[in-house]
């Protein structure tokens, strides 16, 4: 896995960021207000057991997109349990024909993944701002490593986030995958990148 300080201020309480499939912390650079901020993603090897979480007395996880599925993966080898976690816009099966994404899209957007089709993701997400810079070999891999992993084990949210207008992960699949989890979802008029200016860390666990 790849980690990133978004913010590190030396505090008491970290945020604990599993983001989505490419995009990078691009999505989150208006949010404020967290203290501590570690971002990971690149989910082709999940044995991290992230030793930084360690110096904290308290952490909060939100796990964004395919950093669902990842994050819950990670939470059941590492042994973790976060003070409060959010899920936005992801499920526990990536994959998945009625829960996630249909693998045969899954399987073609890996297979056929350039700097083009990589900038159209982007667009369709609601990225604002140019697409991250992209290695595609390791970006494929990363992909089909999500897929082959499967689907994650049963994990409990404090919050789940679904986005109306999701064009990556339908909302509709999304509202399957949670449906025994359904009393702490809430819907948003938003795009499959929610994320934006104005708003806080603190609201997104809210």
């Amino acid at each position: 896995m790849r980690k990133l300080w978004l913010d590190r201020q030396g505090g008491a309480n970290l945020t604990l960021v599993f983001g989505g499939w490419g995009l990078g912390p691009a999505p989150f650079a208006a949010l404020a207000g967290a203290g501590d901020v570690l971002f990971v993603d690149d989910y082709r090897d999940l044995s991290d057991p992230l030793p930084e979480i360690g110096a904290y007395e308290r952490v909060r996880l939100l796990a964004y997109s395919f950093g669902v599925a990842s994050a819950a993966h990670w939470l059941a080898g590492a042994g973790v349990t976060p003070e409060k976690s959010v899920a936005v816009n992801g499920t526990l099966f990536p994959a998945d024909e009625r829960r996630g994404i249909a693998p045969d899209i899954v399987a073609a957007t890996a297979d056929g993944l350039t700097p083009a089709s990589f900038a159209r993701f982007c667009r369709r997400a609601g990225l604002s701002g140019p697409p991250p810079e992209l290695d595609i070999s390791a970006t494929q891999a990363e992909l089909r490593a999500i897929a082959d992993r499967g689907p994650a084990p049963d994990t409990r949210f404090d919050r789940i986030w679904i986005s109306a207008r999701d064009r990556i992960i339908p909302a509709a699949a999304q509202e399957t995958a949670w449906e025994g989890q359904s009393s702490v979802v809430r819907r948003l008029d938003a795009p499959h990148v929610p994320f934006g200016d104005g708003q806080s860390w603190k609201g997104w666990f809210a």
